[in-house]
């Protein structure tokens, strides 16, 4: 940068800052990170009420420097109350010239200052035992060298996650063996077993769960402090992705800036009560896995994706061992893409090679959960939004995913949800026009309703019966009161499907205008052939 942009003052400053450093004596302290990257900290030494001393550090730029050694410069010798008002404006006054498209830095530092006041008169609410008087700190509460405001924060942490019963992350060794696409499909399993799910996303650099559940339009909305996550059916699901202008964003943060967005998605979301959480994490061992198993200490596993290649098993090792380091139980290991499943007969051929994740499991001494076969539909419906187990039921892969739960579901001591097949019930729904499914189920004016027995693969009784006045969202409902338990249709909206899965029915898409006799005994036989979803908006 040419100095003839920016005043001598600020070159000065920025080439060598003063106050630069921690002080160990400090009483005020506050750390941030703004949106250009750059990580501001300050210290003040506060003494009956004036700022006897302060420093500062950053990771930024020159400016950035120009402008914390300012902030603290403005601030020693007056009282802690100037600090707390300090502004931008302030900063810039007395840098000026100062170059237009680092005016953001000057903001930075007045903020951090401003949070470093904040933080003196937080620690004066400390009485003699050192617990906060406030609400969310009791006495012993507080751990060595925690403010008042990290304190609070932890418990409001905590109690965030007390509304939880079970937390699970999804880990990866690298990139590419389908991570999100397992914790997508493990996610609505666990939801049409009948829980309530909550999805977290913290793949900061590559947000992928909007897409894959079709919510790219959707947008958190905010009450007050807390984040209202976006709900499909009885699952809440909180990603970056949601706050991004475009689908092309970068996002391009330091660490600092990615702990700050975690916690504020697990301190400020309100999850309600859930029975499971389950956090998509990015590949590797970096910030994200780490910053979630520092904020939730009580994390109940992961799960750890990989493929059957020995470039991937190698990765994964280091998984188990990040997880090993940090005390956090490992579920069990999955084998991704762990040979071919044709999608007309459904024969699995290991076209490639397999069982190195189980392998790997057995030397490490952890649990294998079982191989995931490649399927072309997977890939299908991740781009179509729709997950995978939602509508391929049926398939061989989907039993996969349903093995994966297992371990799960024993965590309550709960027995692994029996399929319909299970149970000897089955209502199927299937919509009527002239004698053959209707392509556009919402608008049908018969539904016929066959009760099968689906261990024996047979019809028990066949009724066609009139659909109702066409009410937004009143279909679900009205074929949950009628016992149907499986809906076959050629197409079917986003919401809809949603509604449905509330209803606990499963939605088969994307089915021919065939006769419902012919419907029923494909997909007894598992031969149901199912095409693309002509409601797919």
């Amino acid at each position: 940068m040419a100095q003839g942009e920016i005043s001598e003052k600020a070159v000065e400053r920025f080439e060598s800052p003063r106050n630069w450093g921690p002080l160990e004596d400090a009483n005020g302290h506050a750390a941030v990170t703004g949106p250009c990257g750059d990580t501001v900290e300050i210290w003040l030494r506060v003494e009956e009420g004036w700022v006897r001393d302060a420093g500062f550090t950053t990771d930024g730029c020159g400016p950035s420097r120009a402008c914390g050694s300012m902030a603290t410069e403005l601030a020693v010798g007056r009282t802690v109350k100037t600090a707390l008002e300090l502004e931008q404006d302030d900063i810039l006054e007395e840098l000026e010239p100062f170059p237009e498209d680092h005016v953001h830095c000057a903001l930075l530092a007045a903020n951090v200052m401003n949070a470093a006041a904040r933080d003196y008169f937080e620690r004066q609410n400390t009485d003699s035992c050192g617990h906060c008087a406030g609400e969310g700190c009791a006495e012993g509460d507080h751990r060595p060298g925690e403010s008042a405001a990290e304190c609070r924060e932890r418990g409001e942490l905590a109690r965030r996650m007390g509304h939880i019963r079970h937390k699970i992350l999804v880990l990866s060794g690298k990139g590419g063996v389908g991570k999100s696409t397992v914790a997508v499909n493990l996610a609505v399993s666990l939801m049409l077993a009948g829980n309530r799910v909550g999805l977290l996303d913290v793949d900061i650099h590559g947000p992928s769960i909007p897409k894959m559940l079709r919510l790219e339009d959707e947008q958190v909305i905010k009450e007050g402090d807390a984040l209202l996550p976006v709900e499909l059916g009885n699952m809440k699901i909180l990603s970056l992705g949601f706050f991004l202008n475009g689908s092309d964003d970068a996002v391009i943060w330091r660490g600092p800036m990615k702990m700050g967005v975690i916690k504020q998605f697990l301190k400020d979301a309100e999850w309600g009560e859930l029975d499971y959480l389950i956090i998509d994490s990015p590949p590797g061992t970096g910030d994200e896995p780490l910053s979630v198993c520092q904020l939730i200490e009580n994390a109940d596993g992961a799960v750890i994706v990989t493929t059957p290649q020995d470039v991937s098993v190698a990765d994964v090792r280091r998984s188990v061992n990040f997880c090993h380091a940090l005390h956090l139980p490992v579920l069990g290991v999955v084998e991704n893409m762990s040979g071919f499943a044709c999608p007309h007969c459904g024969e699995v051929t290991d076209i490639f090679k397999s069982g190195g994740g189980e392998r790997m499991a057995g030397e490490m001494g952890v649990p294998f959960l079982g191989r995931i076969p490649l399927d072309p539909r997977v890939g299908e419906a991740c781009d179509a939004g729709t997950p995978y187990v939602h509508h391929y039921a049926k398939t061989e892969t989907a039993k996969a995913f349903e093995h994966v739960m297992e371990p799960i579901l024993a965590l309550d001591g709960a027995a692994a949800p029996t399929t319909e097949k299970e149970t000897g019930k089955m209502r199927i729904a299937i919509p009527m026009a002239d004698g053959k499914l209707a392509l556009h189920f919402g608008h049908c004016g018969h539904f016929t309703l066959v009760d099968v027995d689906p261990r024996e693969k047979s019809v028990l009784n066949t009724e066609l019966v009139a659909a109702p006045e066409h009410q937004p969202g009143l279909l679900p409902r009205w074929l949950g009161e009628k016992g149907a338990n499986v809906i076959i249709a050629g197409g079917m909206g986003s919401r809809a499907q949603a509604l449905f899965a509330e209803q606990g029915i499963q939605v088969v898409i994307g089915a021919p205008a065939d006769t419902p006799e012919s419907l029923v005994r494909a997909y007894l036989d598992g031969t149901l052939q199912s095409g693309e979803n002509v409601c797919d908006h």
